[in-house]
């Protein structure tokens, strides 16, 4: 009796164990689905909707509101499953019945805001940026050029170059990430910016990191480095210098060299030639780069530093060189460039600030 009860507790076991890889494996076949919900949600601006009317609204007055015409079916099927999926929430209306409201979450879908992440949600999520992961598994094989040259012809950088609306989509993106990370920065690590009288961001896009720290900072002279094409869209600042240039030439000299989200997009050697001419515009003494980068730990079980893996593959996908580091491929770049030492600092971010020095 004891080994037939056994039997069938294995075997029960491997059937709810078989359903639920079944079930698993269904969620990832239909994942685009939530990905398509949302950016409905955005386009449409639903956050925004709600987070102005300020209580409950009714499917009616949603349907109005957003101007969907006189079927707000469809508009209730996307509504029922971002609820679902607790993305928006439901509270009693003053009309005794059930109405959408805003979440944290939700929040985050506004199109403007200090936390929106609206921006990054569209530019991760457009046609030209989605077209180059159905290339992954050729990249793999052959390891050529990128996936997003094999689908667009031309790497990201002149793509954008050549396409402003394009550059303005993934600008917008860089410049949000840029906010969510240089706030956690300076709340978590604030004494990497002590001292210093000036500052060059390389790769600092519309100059969203360098204002948000010349803010916090008065004393620093920031200097906003980047191609000429963003350069000639960022907006003027007092406190900021804008120049146009190429890093793998020259950067300007400053106390410091801060690159947010550069190093990642390159391999080791031309990391490598980043870190040269970032050296050389430091000073030998007292001089530092900040380095704010995922540093991979493959058996760190942190949700957070997960998105690291993700975005490891993003680089895969496109660029040709670039990739996400483990703490022992940032030491060889950086000794290769003739730095020092080095420290690492956590953030509340997947990235984290390192800290070099000649």
């Amino acid at each position: 009796m004891s080994v037939m009860g056994d039997t069938k507790r294995m075997t029960t076991n491997e059937e709810e164990e078989e359903a639920r890889v079944d079930l698993q494996i269904l969620n990832y076949v239909f994942g685009f689905v939530e990905i398509a919900a949302i950016k409905c949600a955005i386009e449409l601006k639903i956050a925004d909707v709600l987070e102005n009317h300020k209580s409950p609204m009714t499917l009616f007055e949603l349907s109005s509101a957003i101007g969907c015409g006189s079927d707000p079916s469809f508009l209730h099927r996307i509504m029922r499953f971002l609820v679902r999926r607790r993305i928006f929430g439901k509270e009693p209306t003053s009309y005794g019945c059930m109405g959408y409201v805003q979440t944290p979450l939700s929040r985050r879908l506004m199109a403007s805001g200090e936390n929106s992440m609206a921006a990054v949600f569209l530019a991760g999520n457009n046609p030209i940026i989605l077209a180059p992961w159905h290339l992954l598994s050729s990249r793999v094989l052959e390891n050529r050029m990128s996936c997003f040259e094999s689908s667009n012809g031309e790497d990201l950088w002149k793509y954008a170059q050549a396409n402003p609306s394009h550059s303005e989509l993934f600008n917008n993106a860089m410049s949000c990430i840029a906010r969510m990370t240089t706030a956690a920065i300076i709340n978590d690590c604030p004494e990497v910016f002590d001292g210093l009288t000036s500052l060059v961001d390389v790769g600092g896009g519309d100059g969203t990191a360098l204002s948000m720290l010349v803010k916090a900072w008065p004393s620093i002279r920031g200097i906003n480095y980047d191609l000429g094409h963003v350069i000639s869209v960022a907006p003027t600042h007092k406190s900021i210098k804008h120049v146009s240039g190429d890093m793998f030439d020259s950067i300007p000299s400053a106390d410091a060299v801060l690159l947010m989200a550069v190093l990642h997009d390159w391999g080791d050697d031309e990391s490598i030639n980043i870190l040269r001419n970032c050296r050389a515009a430091i000073p030998k003494d007292g001089g530092k780069i900040i380095i704010v980068d995922a540093v991979i730990e493959e058996d760190d079980g942190d949700k957070l530093k997960d998105i690291s893996f993700m975005v490891d593959l993003v680089m895969m996908a496109h660029t040709r060189t670039g990739k996400e580091r483990t703490l022992e491929e940032w030491g060889h770049i950086l000794s290769k460039a003739g730095f020092s030492r080095y420290t690492v600092k956590p953030i509340r971010a997947f990235r984290s600030v390192i800290e070099a020095y000649p």
